[in-house]
């Protein structure tokens, strides 16, 4: 991967043609536009073009109006509009207000109609009564009251008992039973608020309903399906105010989307007198696009220059994309986005990243599985996680081939090996690494792909620093030139004093790298350019004083400088160790899964027990050194030669 070199256009023109030009700059692809603030803050004497946007507040009218009666509004595109906004508004109030009515007629029906089923609900159960409602209503000394009380509220009737009323269920359902009492004139008020503490909710046999219960069910269900007619009927007067008005709102929405991108586009232009100025970034094989779709308008000039050649605006960065590290793009991003400059770190990155999991996790078994996992997460979600774990399963595959370890078993692969004859017995190389009598061998490995990696980083930072075009910090920083020699000097030096001491058995290197020559311009002379490497900086860009704080502050701070950074080294590499410490500690905790296997009588204890302990491993493990990769690549690398200041390319139609 890496970033793409980009063009900056430049559009000028007179403010007559600030409509038009807006108009076709908006339908442009793969652009990044700059923002009028960048250059106006910058410049005296610049106006912006930004204004309240009218288009904004009707959409969103629009918007509720398509949530609240559920209605699927599509834009129909029309760019001969006229952005008469006073007839949108009227026509969307008008509508709504129609909307509004015929739901409200609705709602009073149906809530018309739901009152009547309970009332029939109610009068179903008196059907044994021959006896007429009007009588029962219109007793002169009692009182009665239909409904229905929550079932656990039945116990509580009993409390009440001493009180003078009569009670009576008809029907217990799920959640309710409907029920009536009857009381006296007196005590009306006192019964029913003791109903009301019970949650009982009453049911109003309506006024129209006369004669004996049967009589009133025929009435009852003869208004329902009147009602149910009338909703039938408004809802129909809904259905063709919606088909009427449906294609009228989309194409207004179509409209209104299409001049809010045109009011939005002027937060682009940056007004000079009587002229406009709009600034874009693009690739150059997008250059001759633009020209043409500005080509037969008169008194239109398109400028390209080259994408940094105006030091008033940031260059964005346009990450290209490879088939391997484009998922691991995300990192990066995590940390930043690489500047217009830099050497975008993306594959670098993917590369270092996959080859750690792939050394920590390293199990053929549960790297199939991830493999599994990760392309079923591509398949049905198109996730850029299941990218990312499908290239670490795959690594972890082939580390777990190289140290020999299948689901945790470390002789099942050798002793293959050994049949077909690819290793002879006793000769299988890196399957000892998951034993506990190598330890040493396997935290030294880790240490040494941990060198490797740091004096990479220093190889990429110089690179990145060259084009830059920042040499003094290329050459005197600590993650240039002069650290670069410095690390790799005392690490050759020091590397067989090392591996003498730890593996005495193994080793017996008797070199001595360090001579007078390695002394002086291997550690000596690159300590002294790290140390003078501000004053470096202040004599090349001519700038004074020296030594800022005085000589004396200034090696005071220089020698605490300098054993910061000498303990930096030391820190970062051994900070590789935990990498070693990883492929130990999985081979320890399947280990503990195939003791406890061996413990297991039964075909189905020990595949329960290999099962669901290889998945409490992977989850477990696979997750802590996925972080602690990432932790290595941030503090380790990225803050070698990484700085993530840069601007996103945002294209103007994404």
């Amino acid at each position: 991967m890496g970033v793409s070199k980009l063009k900056l256009i430049d559009i000028t023109s007179n403010l007559i043609n600030l409509d038009p030009v807006l108009v076709r700059f908006i339908e442009l692809k793969d652009i990044h536009p700059v923002l009028a603030n960048e250059i106006i803050d910058k410049v005296h004497g610049m106006t912006s073009f930004v204004s309240e946007n009218p288009c904004q507040a009707l959409l969103n009218e629009l918007y509720e109006l398509e949530k609240k009666y559920g209605f699927d509004i599509k834009a129909t595109e029309n760019k001969n509009v006229i952005d008469n906004f006073t007839e949108m508004r009227e026509y969307m109030v008008s509508t709504r207000n129609e909307l509004e009515e015929e739901f409200k007629k609705i709602e009073e029906k149906t809530l018309k109609a739901r009152e009547l089923r309970d009332a029939k609900e109610q009068v179903k159960y008196l059907q044994t009564l021959d006896v007429s409602l009007d009588a029962l209503f219109n007793m002169k000394y009692t009182f009665i009251r239909f409904g229905r009380i929550p079932n656990d509220s039945l116990e509580k009737v009993k409390y009440f008992s001493t009180k003078p009323f009569v009670f009576n269920s008809f029907s217990v359902e799920s959640s309710y039973t409907w029920c009536m009492y009857i009381t006296t004139e007196d005590y009306k008020v006192d019964v029913d608020n003791i109903f009301s503490s019970l949650f009982f909710e009453r049911t109003y046999i309506p006024s129209f309903v006369h004669g004996t219960p049967k009589d009133a069910l025929l009435l009852l269900e003869d208004e329902i399906k009147s009602l149910e007619t009338s909703i039938d009927d408004y809802t129909k007067e809904i259905n063709d105010i919606s088909s009427t008005s449906i294609n009228k709102l989309g194409v207004i929405k179509g409209e209104l989307l299409y001049l809010n991108r045109l009011y939005e586009s002027k937060k682009y232009v940056v007004g000079m007198g009587d002229r406009f100025n709009i600034n874009l970034f693009t690739e150059e094989e997008n250059v001759s696009g633009i020209i043409a779709s500005f080509k037969d308008l008169v008194d239109v000039e398109v400028n390209v220059n080259e994408g940094d050649s105006d030091k008033r605006i940031v260059p964005p960065s346009k990450i290209k994309g490879d088939f391997f590290s484009r998922p691991f793009k995300m990192f990066t991003e995590m940390y930043g986005v690489p500047g217009y400059n830099d050497i975008d770190p993306t594959l670098f990155v993917a590369i270092t990243y996959t080859l750690l999991f792939g050394i920590m996790f390293g199990d053929l078994g549960q790297g199939l599985v991830l493999v599994i996992l990760s392309l079923l997460l591509i398949f049905f979600k198109n996730s850029n996680l299941g990218k990312i774990g499908l290239r670490l399963g795959i690594s972890s595959v082939i580390f777990g081939a190289i140290f020999g370890s299948f689901f945790g078993n470390e002789e099942l692969l050798g002793e293959l090996y050994q049949k077909i004859g690819i290793f002879k017995e006793g000769v299988f190389p890196f399957q000892a690494m998951h034993s506990s009598d190598n330890t040493m061998i396997t935290l030294l490995f880790a240490v040494g792909i941990g060198i490797v990696l740091i004096l990479s980083s220093m190889i990429f930072n110089i690179c990145t620093l060259i084009k830059k075009k920042k040499y003094v910090e290329m050459l005197c920083s600590h993650n240039g030139i002069s650290g670069f020699i410095f690390y790799a000097c005392v690490i050759i030096g020091a590397a067989p004093m090392v591996l003498n001491m730890m593996l005495p058995s193994i080793f017996h290197i008797t070199f001595n790298f360090f001579n007078i020559v390695v002394l002086i311009f291997g550690i000596l002379v690159p300590i002294l350019l790290i140390f003078l490497k501000e004053p470096l900086e202040r004599i090349v860009l001519h700038e004074k004083p020296f030594f800022e704080g005085g000589v004396v502050g200034f090696i005071i701070s220089g020698v605490f400088e300098m054993v910061e950074v000498l303990l930096g080294y030391l820190s970062n590499t051994m900070s590789f160790l935990r990498v070693g410490g990883f492929v130990l500690s999985h081979a320890g905790m399947m280990l503990v899964v195939m003791t406890l296997n061996s413990m297991m009588n039964g075909v189905v204890g020990n595949i329960l027990v290999l099962v669901i302990g290889n998945l409490f491993v992977m989850g477990l493990e696979g997750l802590v050194v996925c972080i602690q990769g990432l932790r290595l690549e941030f503090y380790e690398m990225f803050s070698r030669y990484y700085e993530g200041d840069g601007v996103a390319f945002s294209a103007l139609n994404e």
